[in-house]
């Protein structure tokens, strides 16, 4: 079994088992809950990019990125949210240069063009501060954080000014760790808007092709590259009331 299929066949088994667990928990809440809901939505904002090229968080650095998502209440304070997130991107190293980091010429070096295109899958839990699904409360909004687990596909390609240094599309999987913060607020009793800037950390250096085993002497290797989304959502709620247990006149042999 080469590398990269056990890769694949690890990361499947990872989401099956978050799934699995992510569902579960939902059918919970349906019978301890005399109301649930659940929502699902779209959201459009920016995806991010840290790494060799751009050591620190640049908001000029955001390329269009598109998500979808379904999220359920599973008490008062948490939710738990399940998501798709893509996003393309062409970057010019150029466009990268950091003015800290001026004595450190990876840009001038490589004078390359990066196509990048990220299909993220992740589960995340949800944390209200405020309880934002008790409908008599006006406005009803809360602020949130968030942490999870992610899977991510990526695809890139390497056009370099310097020859020898080009690299062809390359397709890869990676894990990474989502958190961040948020704000939700019910337009109506159905219609919600959100508002959330969330980081990921990867458990890897090769997203932008500088890494230690290839460019050992421009990557750094004691951190990895990280990726961020940023953006504004719209999402819609249903309701569903729980039917309470089935009542016994006769109780059974372990009840």
């Amino acid at each position: 079994m080469t590398l990269n299929t056990f890769k694949q066949a690890l990361l499947i088994c990872l989401m099956l088992q978050i799934g699995s667990v992510f569902f579960s928990a939902a059918t919970y809440a349906q019978v301890t809950k005399a109301v649930t809901t659940s929502e699902i939505g779209v959201g459009i904002g920016g995806a991010n990019y840290k790494g060799e090229l751009s050591p620190n968080y640049r908001f000029l650095n955001n390329q269009p990125a598109i998500t979808v998502f379904y999220r359920r209440d599973m008490s008062d304070a948490i939710t738990l949210r399940g998501g798709l997130m893509g996003s393309h991107r062409i970057v010019d190293d150029n466009t990268f240069s950091d003015e800290a980091f001026d004595d450190r010429p990876f840009h001038k070096y490589r004078d390359a063009e990066l196509r990048l295109s990220l299909l993220e899958v992740s589960a995340v839990m949800e944390y209200n501060f405020l309880d934002y699904y008790d409908r008599r409360q006006n406005p009803r909004l809360s602020p949130y954080v968030f942490v999870g687990i992610a899977g991510l596909a990526y695809n890139k390609k390497l056009t370099a000014a310097v020859d020898g240094l080009d690299e062809p599309y390359e397709t890869d999987l990676a894990i990474a760790i989502p958190f961040g913060v948020g704000l939700k607020y019910a337009l109506s009793k159905h219609w919600n808007l959100g508002l959330e800037f969330g980081a990921r950390k990867l458990f890897t250096d090769k997203l932008d092709y500088l890494a230690e085993e290839t460019e050992a002497y421009l990557a750094n290797p004691h951190d990895n590259d990280w990726y961020f989304y940023n953006g504004i959502s719209i999402s819609y709620t249903f309701y569903r009331n729980n039917c309470p247990p089935v009542y016994k006149n006769k109780p059974g042999l372990l009840d």
